[in-house]
Formats: C-alpha cells, structure tokens, sequence
C-alpha cells in the first residue's frame, strides 16, 4: 500500500495502526504524480489526499504500473474522475469518518454567524468592548434549512433539534422532505451537506441565491462550488444576505493549507469575502479532529484489504 499525499499526524496514525492488519505502508509527503509512480510499484492500492486533484494522466500511468484501487482519504470525490479511472481499470472509494467533526464545526460556524462574532472578536482584539449595533440571534428563533441529508447533514439536523429551531431539510433522494424552493424561501440560514458533483455544481446559483429570505445566513462545509461564489459576494456587498460563514471555497485549491503571510492571495472573490463583517472564512479545517483523522487513516486501511480480499475471491 502506498500512500500519497500524507501530512505528518497522518503519517504518524499509517505508522501507528498499519502493522495492526500486517501492513507496511510506503508514505511520502507529496501528492501523486506521474514524477513520483516508481512509489506505487508493486502496490495494487494507493492512498490519497483530498488536497491536490489527480490528473487523468495520473490515474492512466497508475493503471500501466499495475494499480486497481485508489482509496481518497475524504468524503467526496470531486479530485478524481471516476469515471475515467473506472475506463483504465482503477475503482476509487471514499472513507467513512465521524460525521461528527463536520456537524459540530457546522453548527460553530451558524452560531459565530448569527452572533456577529466576527465583529466582536475583532473588536475585543482592540480592546473595544462596546456592545454591536447589531444584535444577535438565537437559533430557537429561526428556521434551518438543511440541503443534503447524508450522515454529516443527518448529524446535522439532530444536532439543530435540542436548539429547538424549526428544521426544513432537502435531498435528491424522496422521503419526508420539503422541496428546495420551499427551503429557500424560508430559511434563516441555509446550510450545505450535498457532495459536490455535475450536477450539484453551483447549486446555490444566483437564481436559487435569490430566492432566500433578505437576511438570510449561507453557511457551507461541504465544497466550495456547491455555491456560485460570484453570486454570494454580489447578494453580500449590496445588504441582501444577513452573512455567510464558509469552510470550503471555490478556488481554494493552491490558496489553503499554506502560509501566505508573506505571498499575496491571488483570489479577488476571496479578499472581497474577508473583507466583510458579515463573512466567516476558515480553511477547509471542519473535518479536521483527531477522531475524524484516525477514523480516516483506519477506513483507508481497511477499504484496501477489503478491496484485495475481493479481487482474490471475485
């Protein structure tokens, strides 16, 4: 097993929990690529972040040095095309992790929104500790709307219930759920749990982000193009929305998990953001605890010993 794309407290956990199934893992630091193959010879699965996007070229030369199985270290699958690694012979899974770590951040991120916290953090950091002109909100107060009812989004919604808001969820799959346009005009906050795919691209576009109630608080911990950032910035700048507190971004690919203190940040969408009061940016750290982590490094594990045990019974 070879693992690309491994952090340090990542390499720590492979080390730590790989010779619990009898196995001794290749791990480096760098994101798989065609300059670094000769890592992945003699292993059938390979392990990768979610950081960096595998080219197609990359998934082709996998398949030539004998590759079938790729297991990403993440819930979605938006770095990988599988369908193309499925036509050159590589099945590509997802892990499981504790729903938790994202539910809870969620959760943090509408609280700090609706409490204007960004303003009082900053505020107090100066020593000014006026009250806001602006009050805040108490989520018994408001209505949620929930846009993805998967484990995260599910831990999500149990989570709301003991706030004792009223709770309006939407997912492609039917069942006792309100329609989307329903949802939209609504809610006070409208959070995002959908994965990221063709179709879900700019869900929230700038027709649906003008549905929502004037207002209105967009929080996001899935993927940064579930929303039409363009259109989010516009509906923020002229007073329309009450805020948005965003964990993932689109473009944040090359910008997040780096210090760029000393570099400017080529992403005039994200300045305008920061910029305002009203907006919470954080760096795609939601799923980031040490529970998720391991649960991560362990289902990554174990994702390809079932993958093997199944190419030798299938």
């Amino acid at each position: 097993m070879t693992v690309f794309g491994c952090e340090p407290d990542e390499a720590a956990l492979f080390r730590e929990l790989a010779p619990r199934f009898g196995i001794a893992p290749i791990i480096t630091e760098a994101a798989v690529s065609e300059a670094n193959l000769e890592l992945a010879l003699g292993s059938r699965c390979v392990s990768v972040g979610h950081k960096t996007r595998v080219t197609n070229s990359t998934l082709l030369a996998l398949s030539r040095v004998g590759v079938t199985y790729i297991s990403t270290r993440s819930v979605g699958y938006n770095h990988i095309d599988v369908r193309y690694a499925e036509r050159v012979g590589i099945c590509v899974e997802n892990v499981s992790y504790s729903p938790d770590s994202v539910a809870d951040y969620t959760i943090m991120l509408m609280l700090m929104a609706v409490r204007n916290m960004k303003s009082v953090l900053r505020r107090a950091d100066v020593h000014d500790y006026r009250l806001s002109a602006t009050r805040g909100r108490e989520l018994r107060d408001l209505t949620v709307g929930v846009v993805g009812t998967g484990r995260i989004g599910s831990a999500v919604v149990d989570r709301l219930r003991g706030f004792g808001c009223r709770v309006l969820a939407y997912d492609k799959h039917p069942g006792t759920r309100v329609p989307l346009d329903e949802l939209l005009l609504q809610s006070d906050i409208v959070t995002l749990h959908t994965p990221l795919t063709a179709e879900t691209h700019h869900f929230l576009d700038r027709r649906r982000i003008g549905q929502l109630k004037p207002g209105a608080f967009v929080v996001n911990t899935g993927r940064g193009a579930l929303l039409d950032t363009g259109a989010l910035v516009a509906a923020l700048e002229s007073g329309r929305l009450g805020g948005a507190a965003l964990d993932v971004l689109e473009g944040e690919e090359g910008i997040f998990y780096a210090d760029r203190r000393d570099e400017p940040v080529e992403s005039e969408l994200l300045l305008r953001l920061q910029k305002l009061p009203n907006v919470l940016i954080s760096p795609h750290t939601a799923y980031y605890t040490d529970h998720a982590l391991s649960d991560t490094v362990e289902n990554s594990i174990i994702n390809c010993l079932n993958f093997g045990s199944r190419e030798q019974h299938g």
